[in-house]
């Protein structure tokens, strides 16, 4: 077998943060979700874009988190202007030190400003929106928020994390997706829901039969926006933002920013403070490298060779299609691994149940196409392994953004022929 780490017996220990306060963003979330009935799937190619990526992207040393400098100071929950009952609720989670994307964001929303918060994968994006905006759902039972985001398991990721933040706090939800039963989420619609999450198709559905009603929203939140343009959902994004009220207070939030982005930043928000915050393309906690498939040699040998080592103890891979991933993982599980697989042709419980057996450790290895790329927060992956190469550059950044998450270490290695 040609090339793992180019053969060469490189070995990191994974440094200990046993002393250090716990941060939002770096925790396991229970629950998941996926893309709505509309849009592109998430696995569908993207005309126009395939570009070839050198090789070398795929190379890039790991920087220690002792490496580099804590900052002198450290902001702290209790130091924000929040409702005291919500701040208990934080500390008993566990949580006492915001991230720096938190630090610089929760201030402006609790001001009621636009906000654009840009921001490395794993830094705490969701709990930076939800906070201010449970707090100000508490101040105020009239005050209603729409959370859009691009998949199922990311909506259903967000709901379970407000779930967790308002516990006891009489803040309740609704998590309204593609795929999913209607006559349910109807249901949860009549109750005095405080947040509506949901993917945009689902979302625009639901308008259209007057089940979710536009005007009553005080706050718009697009969690990985980028990603929601990228899979076609940037009409139904217009026609729903377009009926909410004009006074409302707008966030994006995402890992990128693109043109397109800066384009609805301009359509959509007024005067936004800009929260930038990537330091680079990829984590300084990923070690990147590339797996050499020479001639005559099989990629799936070599990936069997791979996981057959004991450091690959949690492995999320990579495939462009879902008929690939499928059979992938079927081919995965026959030689003895415990493996599960999502993607677009799977249904909603398929995918629920697939994530929850990866995310509870009874399987070790996950099979997916790019819908598992974006917002998912699973603990402890240590692989990401892309068995197929990445469709976009951009692409690459998300998917091995799903390993050496906040604090932690983590390794990618891409597939070469």
């Amino acid at each position: 077998m040609e090339a793992y780490y180019m053969q060469k017996k490189r070995s990191f220990s994974k440094p200990s943060f046993s002393a250090r306060p716990r941060r939002f963003g770096n925790r396991n979330t229970s629950g998941s979700g996926n893309q709505s009935s509309r849009g592109r799937s998430a696995s569908a190619p993207r005309r126009g874009r395939g570009i070839k990526i050198d090789p070398a992207k795929f190379v890039n040393k790991a920087v220690m988190a002792n490496e580099t400098a804590r900052p002198e100071i450290e902001y702290k929950f209790n130091d924000f202007s929040l409702n005291s009952q919500l701040k208990h609720q934080i500390e008993n989670r566990g949580y006492k030190i915001a991230t720096t994307i938190q630090e610089q964001t929760i201030p402006h929303i609790l001001a009621g400003k636009d906000v654009v918060g840009i921001a490395d994968t794993g830094t705490g994006k969701t709990a930076a929106f939800l906070v201010p905006l449970i707090n100000k759902a508490m101040a105020d039972k009239r005050y209603k928020v729409l959370i859009i985001a691009p998949t199922r398991e990311l909506a259903v990721q967000i709901n379970q994390e407000l779930k967790d933040l308002s516990k006891g706090l009489h803040i309740y939800s609704a998590c309204c997706v593609g795929g999913a039963n209607i006559s349910r989420q109807i249901y949860e619609l009549r109750q005095d829901t405080s947040f509506i999450i949901g993917t945009p198709g689902r979302l625009k559905d639901l308008a259209e039969r007057n089940r979710v009603q536009l005007l009553k929203f005080s706050a718009v939140v697009l969690d990985e926006a980028d990603r929601m343009l990228d899979m076609g959902f940037i009409a139904d994004i217009r026609a729903m933002l377009a009926k909410t009220p004009q006074n409302r207070q707008t966030l994006f939030f995402s890992a990128t920013l693109s043109r397109e982005i800066e384009k609805l930043i301009g359509e959509f928000l007024r005067e936004p403070e800009r929260i930038f915050l990537k330091t680079r393309d990829t984590s300084k906690n990923v070690e990147q490298d590339v797996v050499r498939v020479g001639n005559g040699k099989s990629k799936i040998e070599t990936l069997h060779n791979l996981l057959n080592n004991k450091e690959f103890e949690k492995v999320l891979i990579f495939g462009r299609t879902k008929y690939g991933v499928e059979h992938l993982y079927q081919t995965l599980q026959k030689r003895g691994f415990k493996a599960e697989s999502i993607h677009g042709n799977k249904n909603f419980s398929g995918r629920q149940r697939a994530l929850e057996l990866f995310k509870t450790n009874r399987v070790n290895i996950l099979v997916a196409t790019d819908v598992a790329a974006r917002g998912l927060d699973i603990s402890d992956i240590t692989h990401v392994i892309n068995f197929d190469i990445p469709e976009t550059y951009e692409d690459y950044i998300h998917r091995i953004g799903r390993t050496g998450r906040g604090e932690k270490f983590g390794k990618a290695l891409t597939f070469i022929e």
